[in-house]
Protein backbone atom coordinates (compact mmCIF):
# COMPACT_ATOMS: atom_id res chain seq x y z
CA UNK A 1 0.00 0.00 0.00
CA UNK A 2 2.42 2.79 -0.80
CA UNK A 3 0.63 4.32 -4.30
CA UNK A 4 -0.36 7.51 -1.59
CA UNK A 5 2.77 7.58 -0.31
CA UNK A 6 4.36 10.90 0.36
CA UNK A 7 8.11 11.71 0.15
CA UNK A 8 8.38 15.43 -0.84
CA UNK A 9 6.08 18.49 -1.03
CA UNK A 10 5.93 17.84 -5.02
CA UNK A 11 3.87 14.71 -4.16
CA UNK A 12 1.14 16.61 -1.84
CA UNK A 13 -1.16 18.75 -4.32
CA UNK A 14 -4.56 17.26 -2.88
CA UNK A 15 -4.52 17.78 0.70
CA UNK A 16 -7.12 18.26 3.44
CA UNK A 17 -6.59 21.11 6.36
CA UNK A 18 -6.77 19.29 10.06
CA UNK A 19 -6.58 20.63 13.36
CA UNK A 20 -3.58 18.49 13.44
CA UNK A 21 -2.10 20.26 10.36
CA UNK A 22 -2.71 23.37 11.98
CA UNK A 23 -1.13 21.88 15.80
CA UNK A 24 2.11 21.41 13.75
CA UNK A 25 2.38 24.20 11.39
CA UNK A 26 2.20 26.38 14.96
CA UNK A 27 4.86 24.52 15.96
CA UNK A 28 6.59 24.59 12.90
CA UNK A 29 6.33 28.56 12.46
CA UNK A 30 8.31 28.96 15.26
CA UNK A 31 11.42 27.56 13.62
CA UNK A 32 11.81 29.93 11.66
CA UNK A 33 13.46 32.68 14.17
CA UNK A 34 14.59 30.22 16.16
CA UNK A 35 17.23 26.85 16.62
CA UNK A 36 18.37 24.38 19.33
CA UNK A 37 14.70 22.67 19.00
CA UNK A 38 13.50 18.97 18.51
CA UNK A 39 10.13 18.37 17.34
CA UNK A 40 8.96 14.41 17.00
CA UNK A 41 6.21 14.08 14.74
CA UNK A 42 4.03 11.13 15.82
CA UNK A 43 1.30 8.80 14.55
CA UNK A 44 0.01 5.60 13.40
CA UNK A 45 0.71 4.12 10.06
CA UNK A 46 -1.36 5.47 7.12
CA UNK A 47 -2.40 8.59 8.89
CA UNK A 48 0.08 11.18 6.85
CA UNK A 49 2.94 12.24 8.77
CA UNK A 50 4.69 12.93 5.88
CA UNK A 51 1.87 14.39 3.87
CA UNK A 52 1.26 16.92 6.77
CA UNK A 53 5.33 17.82 7.39
CA UNK A 54 5.66 18.66 3.65
CA UNK A 55 2.30 20.69 3.20
CA UNK A 56 3.72 22.40 6.57
CA UNK A 57 7.29 23.40 5.19
CA UNK A 58 5.81 24.19 1.97
CA UNK A 59 3.10 26.43 3.50
CA UNK A 60 5.61 27.78 6.07
CA UNK A 61 8.09 28.47 3.54
CA UNK A 62 10.66 27.08 5.40
CA UNK A 63 14.09 25.89 4.24
CA UNK A 64 15.26 22.22 5.18
CA UNK A 65 17.92 19.56 4.15
CA UNK A 66 16.50 15.88 4.05
CA UNK A 67 19.32 13.25 4.53
CA UNK A 68 18.72 9.88 2.65
CA UNK A 69 19.74 6.30 3.84
CA UNK A 70 19.84 3.50 1.18
CA UNK A 71 20.77 0.15 2.45
CA UNK A 72 22.07 -3.09 0.50
CA UNK A 73 20.13 -5.51 2.76
CA UNK A 74 18.57 -6.04 6.41
CA UNK A 75 21.22 -7.60 8.09
CA UNK A 76 23.30 -4.70 9.07
CA UNK A 77 24.01 -4.29 12.95
CA UNK A 78 22.79 -1.25 14.59
CA UNK A 79 26.06 0.47 14.42
CA UNK A 80 26.57 -0.25 10.83
CA UNK A 81 23.29 1.10 9.58
CA UNK A 82 24.09 4.04 12.44
CA UNK A 83 27.98 4.33 10.23
CA UNK A 84 26.19 4.30 7.06
CA UNK A 85 23.91 6.97 7.92
CA UNK A 86 26.67 9.37 8.73
CA UNK A 87 28.89 8.59 6.01
CA UNK A 88 26.14 9.28 3.54
CA UNK A 89 25.31 12.39 5.16
CA UNK A 90 29.10 13.25 4.86
CA UNK A 91 29.45 12.49 1.34
CA UNK A 92 25.88 14.43 0.12
CA UNK A 93 26.98 17.63 2.27
CA UNK A 94 30.61 17.05 0.93
CA UNK A 95 32.41 17.33 4.32
CA UNK A 96 34.86 14.56 6.33
CA UNK A 97 34.06 14.88 9.94
CA UNK A 98 30.73 15.59 12.30
CA UNK A 99 31.29 19.44 13.30
CA UNK A 100 31.28 20.40 9.63
CA UNK A 101 28.26 18.35 9.43
CA UNK A 102 26.88 20.39 12.18
CA UNK A 103 28.08 23.43 10.49
CA UNK A 104 25.73 22.89 7.28
CA UNK A 105 22.86 21.94 9.27
CA UNK A 106 23.22 25.18 10.84
CA UNK A 107 22.19 27.20 7.49
CA UNK A 108 18.81 25.98 7.25
CA UNK A 109 15.80 26.06 9.20
CA UNK A 110 15.09 22.53 9.41
CA UNK A 111 17.11 19.40 9.56
CA UNK A 112 14.02 16.98 8.19
CA UNK A 113 14.53 13.15 9.02
CA UNK A 114 11.69 11.48 7.50
CA UNK A 115 11.07 9.14 4.48
CA UNK A 116 14.26 9.43 2.25
CA UNK A 117 15.40 7.63 5.46
CA UNK A 118 12.72 5.81 6.64
CA UNK A 119 11.03 4.44 3.15
CA UNK A 120 14.16 5.24 0.82
CA UNK A 121 13.14 1.85 -1.26
CA UNK A 122 10.27 4.55 -2.62
CA UNK A 123 13.39 6.67 -4.51
CA UNK A 124 15.14 3.40 -5.22
CA UNK A 125 13.23 0.04 -4.94
CA UNK A 126 17.16 -1.70 -5.56
CA UNK A 127 17.49 -0.42 -2.10
CA UNK A 128 15.88 -0.37 1.51
CA UNK A 129 15.25 1.98 4.04
CA UNK A 130 15.46 2.26 7.73
CA UNK A 131 11.56 0.94 8.12
CA UNK A 132 12.22 -1.69 6.03
CA UNK A 133 15.53 -2.94 8.47
CA UNK A 134 13.60 -2.24 11.57
CA UNK A 135 10.52 -4.27 10.30
CA UNK A 136 13.16 -6.89 9.80
CA UNK A 137 15.14 -6.70 13.12
CA UNK A 138 12.30 -6.23 15.21
CA UNK A 139 13.22 -6.00 18.93
CA UNK A 140 16.47 -6.22 17.76
CA UNK A 141 16.35 -2.87 16.13
CA UNK A 142 16.24 -1.14 19.55
CA UNK A 143 19.98 -0.47 20.13
CA UNK A 144 20.00 1.65 17.29
CA UNK A 145 17.60 3.96 18.61
CA UNK A 146 19.99 3.96 21.98
CA UNK A 147 22.94 4.78 19.74
CA UNK A 148 20.65 7.55 18.16
CA UNK A 149 19.84 8.76 21.77
CA UNK A 150 23.30 8.48 22.88
CA UNK A 151 24.28 10.98 20.43
CA UNK A 152 21.60 12.89 20.99
CA UNK A 153 22.77 13.71 24.15
CA UNK A 154 26.83 13.87 23.48
CA UNK A 155 25.64 16.54 21.03
CA UNK A 156 23.32 18.24 22.86
CA UNK A 157 25.56 21.25 23.02
CA UNK A 158 26.15 21.62 18.80
CA UNK A 159 22.15 21.17 18.28
CA UNK A 160 21.40 24.03 19.83
CA UNK A 161 22.69 25.65 16.09
CA UNK A 162 20.05 23.47 14.12
CA UNK A 163 16.34 22.87 14.45
CA UNK A 164 15.66 18.62 14.15
CA UNK A 165 12.29 17.65 12.85
CA UNK A 166 11.84 14.04 12.92
CA UNK A 167 9.21 11.84 11.40
CA UNK A 168 8.70 9.30 14.29
CA UNK A 169 7.40 5.62 14.24
CA UNK A 170 8.30 2.24 15.56
CA UNK A 171 6.35 -0.30 13.17
CA UNK A 172 5.40 -3.64 14.21
CA UNK A 173 3.25 -5.43 11.90
CA UNK A 174 0.67 -8.09 13.29
CA UNK A 175 -1.01 -10.14 11.20
CA UNK A 176 -0.83 -8.47 7.88
CA UNK A 177 -1.76 -4.70 9.47
CA UNK A 178 0.83 -2.32 10.36
CA UNK A 179 1.12 -0.85 14.08
CA UNK A 180 3.05 1.75 15.84
CA UNK A 181 4.63 1.23 19.21
CA UNK A 182 4.30 4.74 20.03
CA UNK A 183 0.68 5.70 19.46
CA UNK A 184 -1.37 2.30 18.86
CA UNK A 185 -0.74 0.45 22.18
CA UNK A 186 -3.14 2.01 24.81
CA UNK A 187 -1.30 2.71 28.03
CA UNK A 188 2.27 1.35 26.51
CA UNK A 189 1.80 3.70 23.53
CA UNK A 190 1.22 6.63 26.47
CA UNK A 191 3.79 5.72 28.74
CA UNK A 192 6.60 5.81 25.61
CA UNK A 193 4.64 9.14 24.53
CA UNK A 194 5.31 10.30 27.77
CA UNK A 195 8.77 9.37 27.80
CA UNK A 196 9.81 11.51 24.63
CA UNK A 197 8.06 14.09 25.58
CA UNK A 198 10.69 14.21 28.76
CA UNK A 199 13.39 14.88 26.16
CA UNK A 200 11.37 16.35 22.93
CA UNK A 201 8.67 18.29 21.66
CA UNK A 202 5.99 15.99 20.50
CA UNK A 203 2.88 16.83 18.03
CA UNK A 204 0.94 13.75 17.16
CA UNK A 205 -0.54 13.22 13.89
CA UNK A 206 -4.33 11.98 14.58
CA UNK A 207 -8.10 12.35 12.66
CA UNK A 208 -11.78 12.54 13.72
CA UNK A 209 -13.89 10.44 11.61
CA UNK A 210 -15.08 13.66 9.37
CA UNK A 211 -11.44 14.21 8.52
CA UNK A 212 -10.74 11.24 7.20
CA UNK A 213 -14.09 11.05 5.33
CA UNK A 214 -12.68 14.81 3.90
CA UNK A 215 -9.84 13.15 3.04
CA UNK A 216 -10.87 10.43 1.17
CA UNK A 217 -13.66 12.54 -0.42
CA UNK A 218 -10.84 14.79 -1.90
CA UNK A 219 -9.42 12.32 -3.61
CA UNK A 220 -12.47 10.01 -4.90
CA UNK A 221 -15.27 12.58 -5.93
CA UNK A 222 -19.14 11.62 -5.14
CA UNK A 223 -17.95 8.19 -2.75
CA UNK A 224 -20.68 7.32 -0.79
CA UNK A 225 -19.94 8.39 3.26
CA UNK A 226 -20.68 4.78 3.69
CA UNK A 227 -18.00 3.01 1.89
CA UNK A 228 -15.75 5.18 3.72
CA UNK A 229 -17.51 4.62 7.08
CA UNK A 230 -16.92 0.93 6.53
CA UNK A 231 -12.72 1.36 5.78
CA UNK A 232 -13.00 3.20 8.84
CA UNK A 233 -13.87 0.35 10.98
CA UNK A 234 -11.67 -1.34 9.22
CA UNK A 235 -7.97 0.29 8.95
CA UNK A 236 -9.30 2.95 11.77
CA UNK A 237 -9.13 7.02 10.60
CA UNK A 238 -6.08 6.41 8.59
CA UNK A 239 -6.37 7.90 5.38
CA UNK A 240 -3.65 6.03 3.49
CA UNK A 241 -4.76 2.80 3.45
CA UNK A 242 -8.02 3.52 2.61
CA UNK A 243 -7.07 5.30 -0.43
CA UNK A 244 -5.02 2.64 -1.45
CA UNK A 245 -7.87 -0.16 -0.83
CA UNK A 246 -10.15 2.33 -2.97
CA UNK A 247 -7.79 2.68 -5.91
CA UNK A 248 -6.52 -0.62 -6.03
CA UNK A 249 -9.98 -2.48 -6.01
CA UNK A 250 -8.85 -4.73 -3.11
CA UNK A 251 -12.04 -5.01 -1.93
CA UNK A 252 -13.44 -8.91 -1.39
CA UNK A 253 -16.97 -9.73 -1.84
CA UNK A 254 -17.58 -10.46 1.60
CA UNK A 255 -16.24 -6.47 2.67
CA UNK A 256 -19.17 -4.75 1.20
CA UNK A 257 -22.96 -5.79 0.64
CA UNK A 258 -22.63 -4.48 -2.60
CA UNK A 259 -19.55 -5.15 -4.13
CA UNK A 260 -20.74 -4.43 -7.63
CA UNK A 261 -20.76 -0.75 -6.36
CA UNK A 262 -16.79 -0.58 -6.31
CA UNK A 263 -16.88 0.24 -10.21
CA UNK A 264 -18.74 3.04 -9.66
CA UNK A 265 -16.12 4.67 -7.56
CA UNK A 266 -14.24 6.46 -10.07
CA UNK A 267 -10.37 7.41 -10.09
CA UNK A 268 -9.31 9.68 -7.93
CA UNK A 269 -9.92 13.28 -8.17
CA UNK A 270 -6.51 15.87 -9.64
Amino acid sequence: MEDHKVISSKDNDDFVITDSFLKLCMKLKELKNNKGRVILVIGSPGTGKSSNIYKALKKLDLSYYEPVLFLDNTKKSSLNVYKELITGIKKDLGVKTKEEIFNKFSNYDIVLVADKILDSESLNKKKIGLGGWIKNKGLKSIPFYFIILFQYLVNKRKLFKINLVVHTTWVVEIKGYKYDLITDFSIFSKIISLILKLFFEVVEISYFEEDTIKIVKNHFRGIDDEKIKFYIKKYGNKPRYILDALENKTMKHDDLENPKSIKTMGKPGK
